[in-house]
């Protein structure tokens, strides 16, 4: 009978995802993201195209932080080192 209740994905302005129940209005804040079925259909869209957890907001500060770093900086494992002159 659990398998039987309608389930829509919803979608958040950080484009985080969640399940609902498709017969209730969206809470606050929160939109249709166009899957409706099965509640194990839905979580298994949301795993398909939910490939990064960060929220939005995240997401785009670290790709202007990383862009905005010099080549040598964006090197895994290389750090920054800060010259400092005596006075």
């Amino acid at each position: 009978m659990l398998n039987e209740i309608q389930i829509k994905v919803v979608v958040n302005q950080q484009n985080q995802y969640s399940i609902w129940p498709a017969d209730r209005d969206n809470p606050l804040g929160w939109s249709d993201a166009g899957k409706v079925g099965p509640k194990e259909d839905c979580l298994a869209y949301i795993e398909e195209i939910w490939t990064d957890m960060r929220p939005l907001s995240l997401r785009e500060y670290m790709s202007s932080v990383e862009t905005s770093m010099s080549p040598s900086a964006r090197v895994p494992g290389k750090t920054r080192r800060r010259r400092v002159t005596p006075q």
